[in-house]
């Protein structure tokens, strides 16, 4: 090892990104060509995310996302226990990861789970119907359907928004015409069981992925799999945490 024969094993790997040659660069495409070509924050996330640049309703779609997801109000988990940490004169960093940290199934951390739940179960053959009952039968709540103050006469302008764009913009949206269905038939138990923020955007990913024309279906899989979708609410809500903390100073 000493004489340059024996190579040791790397300890981790990096695909995503490289600072060895005279700029960065962001799965090979250079620091330079991304400001120059007027990249966006949607183009970055592709090539950091999924290594490779999306069309541009793609990556409109995930900075929509952002957009939507920052804040909502102070009085859900993650803005209440920032809003507290900066009350007990904790420092930035300390007041966001404590909001983070309260992301979970019932709090924003839903998106990879609804997704995962309405491509298996459209892709299986599944009707809304026996989705639905199934998920009841083996006593699971069903990620990204149900909401504690919006209903079907009170919409969430939020799911409005993410379906009109998805409407006019994206070539085909089969998974998020299977999680309508599945709100049609929730609403019929109760009136409040509509698909929410999470379970839109899980869908509409889904649909994002299959229809742009640069994943397989493998890899799509894996996208889902590794918890990407989560990140995208991580990432927006870190705008509105920061925000929060700022604004008790």
């Amino acid at each position: 090892m000493k004489a340059g024969k024996v190579r040791a094993s790397t300890n981790i790997v990096c695909t995503i990104s490289d600072d060895r040659g005279e700029e960065p660069t962001y799965a090979g495409v250079p620091m330079s060509e991304l400001i120059e070509k007027d990249y966006s924050v949607g183009d970055v996330m592709a090539l950091l995310w999924f290594k490779r640049s999306l069309p541009k309703w793609a990556t409109k779609f995930l900075e929509m996302c952002l957009i939507i997801a920052a804040d909502h109000g102070p009085c859900v988990s993650g803005a209440h226990n920032t809003i507290i940490a900066a009350r007990a004169g904790k420092d930035l960093v300390a007041c966001v990861a404590s909001g983070l940290l309260t992301i979970g199934p019932r709090f924003g951390g839903a998106i990879d789970d609804a997704a995962r739940d309405f491509k298996r179960a459209r892709d299986s053959g599944q009707s809304p119907e026996e989705f639905v009952e199934s998920m009841k039968k083996a006593g699971t709540r069903i990620s990204g359907i149900g909401h504690r103050i919006k209903s079907a006469e009170n919409p969430d302008k939020r799911v409005t928004l993410l379906l009109d764009y998805a409407d006019r913009h994206f070539p085909e949206a089969v998974y998020k015409d299977y999680a309508l269905k599945v709100q049609a038939y929730t609403l019929t138990k109760a009136n409040n069981l509509i698909l929410n923020v999470d379970g839109c955007i899980g869908a509409l990913i889904c649909d994002m992925l299959a229809s742009c024309g640069s994943f397989t279906d493998e890899e799509v899989q894996e996208v889902l799999d590794i918890g990407t979708l989560n990140g995208l609410f991580i990432q927006a809500r870190t705008i509105g945490l920061i925000g929060h903390a700022l604004d008790q100073k």
